[in-house]
């Protein structure tokens, strides 16, 4: 059993001389270079790679056409033909009637547009100008000559090539094979995606997303079935794999867990020449090889697994197709707030951004390694070298891009407390104009205003109490935004009250239930809205902070404090309606309070916003929110707050 030894101390290779140790090693033994080629019909080619030059089987055109409708002629006999002195053509004989691609009349050599001639008598054509040779003629070989190279070796073929080729009579093409890459989930945690988990039980999803990956590549992914963390297992599976891949991917298993088997069981059966790289997230990489093939070991956290993929995996099947590894565009933006990194690790950061005004801004999200969330919601990575402990807030950082440019650019840039009517707003917002998506962040009210303040959004969602005046959000403005003009438009009125279990089992049915013992709380971070009317309905009823089990334990979102309470980890939180009603929860009225959009004026003009303010009158997108339970529309839309 010493297969399960654990090797506690990881490596902490460079990622450059990691990845480039690891393809040189590969290269000496044949396992980059691209496989046996394929004959596979033209029509099948596109996004393929061409595995040698391609020549044309014919011309193009192989015949002299007429390149438009009008009249054929021997170019020698209108020599001489002026508007003064025009030139009298027979029809049949020395001028002869053709349609566009109709082959030239033997002995002809020119066409003249039918709408450059004159008809003075039945049969006869008349002639204002000399016609030059092969004036409106397509000559054979114009686009294609016979045995030109259409295509070089290592292209990627595209849909315009399909044409050049076809016009070339070209039937079928020689192109690389797609390069096999095995993917190996392990785990005995692990069930395969769409079954419904127990606890400790986790859905199997990684190899779809790695195999996606491959595919998007030019790759040909072969999933196998989840297996067990059992070296024998495992051993089979590997060996297995290498005989029907070019490359494999051990998914889990890298890290130096009890159980994780793979870099013994690549050691016995190859060889390990890297285990850990100075990345983050992703250092439990595991780089070897066994029977002459490649092996990655990835961790098991998802975007650890993505990650590596793109790093170490995506490089081989280039290698292999003949083709250069393309880079991400880039795009040049400034950090809303400061990021430090650990130094000696590279570290693989998600943003989001967004144009406010003529700058773009970068904002990072959550950094764990397990919220594959946070890779659907980025916009771009941003790169944080090794040798760098981060960056400064407001520092220009070079974004490379995970969507288009033009989408980023135009986004509507909301940062805020989160509310589930946004997301209902992004929705329709690009339903009705597609060429705009809406790009939040939840930090919560106060985390909004400071955002507009440093000039980061376009608008933010608040809904803040003040406690000696009762009334909401109005009195915030002059505070966050000292000198700037802003209006308050309203998104809507909302249940705000105690989320409970269903069946309310801890029978809560009051706030001041909250300080009992043994009732846990979560509760929302500091500067929500939520936070603060909590803060506020605690005093005013005389009830301890410090007697609330769990008013430290914080969460972002609404769903996310219901989630809490859905899994038992909490008996209570304090949340709206509808983030009960989502969950299945008993909910606890508390009180209704105002949600507004807080839009400085100078971007009360801009098109997105515009746009994002006629999407609040639309019956459909009301109609939306109401059935989400909990919303009062009535002042939706309305210019509530102007100063």
């Amino acid at each position: 059993m010493g297969m399960t030894a654990r090797k506690v101390y990881l490596d902490n290779q460079p990622l450059e001389d990691a990845l480039a140790g690891f393809l040189t090693r590969l290269e000496r033994l044949g396992a980059l270079q691209p496989g046996e080629p394929e004959l596979v019909a033209v029509d099948q080619a596109v996004e393929r790679v061409t595995a040698a030059p391609v020549y044309a089987a014919i011309s193009s055109p192989h015949y002299a056409a007429a390149a438009m409708d009008g009249v054929a002629m021997r170019s020698w006999e209108t020599f001489g033909a002026a508007e003064t002195s025009p030139k009298e053509l027979r029809l049949g004989s020395e001028a002869i009637e053709v349609d566009t691609g109709d082959p030239l009349p033997e002995g002809f050599d020119a066409v003249v547009m039918a709408e450059d001639l004159a008809y003075p008598r039945d049969g006869m054509v008349e002639v204002t100008a000399a016609v030059a040779p092969g004036q409106h003629v397509r000559q054979v070989g114009e686009d294609v000559v016979v045995a030109e190279m259409l295509l070089p070796g290592h292209h990627l073929i595209g849909p315009y090539d399909l044409g050049g080729l076809m016009a070339g009579g070209v039937r079928e093409v020689l192109v690389h094979t797609r390069p096999r890459v095995a993917v190996l989930p392990t785990g005995d945690e692990l069930i395969p995606a769409g079954e419904s988990p127990r606890p400790g039980q986790i859905l199997e999803y990684n190899s779809h997303v790695l195999a996606a990956l491959v595919q998007q590549w030019g790759g040909q992914a072969v999933r196998f079935p989840i297996t067990r963390d059992h070296p024998a297992d495992l051993r089979a599976r590997l060996l297995q794999a290498v005989e029907e891949a070019d490359l494999v991917l051990v998914n889990a298993g890298s890290s130096a867990g009890r159980e994780d088997f793979t870099a013994a069981v690549v050691r016995e059966l190859g060889e390990v020449f890297t285990h850990g790289v100075a990345i983050k997230p992703g250092k439990p990489v595991i780089l070897g090889t066994v029977r002459g093939k490649g092996v990655v070991g990835i961790p098991g956290y998802p975007v650890s697994a993505a990650l590596a993929c793109e790093l170490f995996v995506k490089p081989v099947v280039y290698h292999k197709l003949g083709l250069p590894l393309p880079e991400r565009p880039k795009l040049a933006a400034r950090l809303a707030r400061k990021v430090y990194s650990p130094l000696g690790q590279e570290e693989f950061l998600r943003v989001k951004l967004g144009r406010v005004g003529d700058r773009v801004i970068a904002t990072p999200i959550s950094r764990g390694a397990g919220v594959i969330t946070s890779l659907m919601r980025a916009d771009g990575i941003l790169r944080v070298p090794r040798l760098s402990e981060g960056f400064a807030a407001g520092e220009e950082v070079q974004i490379e891009l995970l969507r288009p440019a033009e989408e980023i650019l135009q986004a509507v840039v909301v940062i805020g407390s989160h509310d589930l009517s946004l997301d209902v707003l992004a929705h329709h917002l690009h339903r009705r104009f597609p060429e705009l998506t809406l790009s939040s962040a939840n930090v919560g009210s106060l985390g909004g205003l400071v955002a507009l303040r440093r000039g980061e959004a376009h608008c933010a969602g608040v809904h803040l109490l003040d406690p000696a005046t009762g009334t909401y959000n109005e009195t915030y403005i002059p505070l966050y935004l000292p000198g700037e003009e802003a209006v308050l438009v309203n998104l809507a009125y909302r249940q705000q009250g105690l989320m409970v279990a269903k069946g309310n089992p801890a029978g809560i049915n009051r706030l001041a239930d909250l300080a009992r013992p043994g009732i846990r709380f979560v509760n929302r971070q500091r500067g929500a809205g939520t936070r603060i009317l909590l803060d506020y309905l605690l005093e005013r009823e005389g009830i301890d902070r410090g007697a609330v089990q769990g008013y430290d334990r914080e969460e972002f979102t609404h769903l996310a404090v219901a989630v809490a309470v859905a899994s038992g980890s909490a008996d209570a939180g304090m949340g709206i309606l509808a983030a009960a009603q989502a969950l299945g929860l008993d909910f606890i009225p508390v009180t209704e309070e105002r949600y507004d959009l807080c839009i400085p004026l100078e971007h009360r003009e801009t098109p997105g916003i515009r746009r994002l303010l006629e999407i609040l009158q639309e019956e459909d997108f009301r109609r939306q929110v109401e059935a989400m339970g909990g919303y009062d529309l009535r002042d939706c839309g309305q210019v509530v707050y102007s100063g």
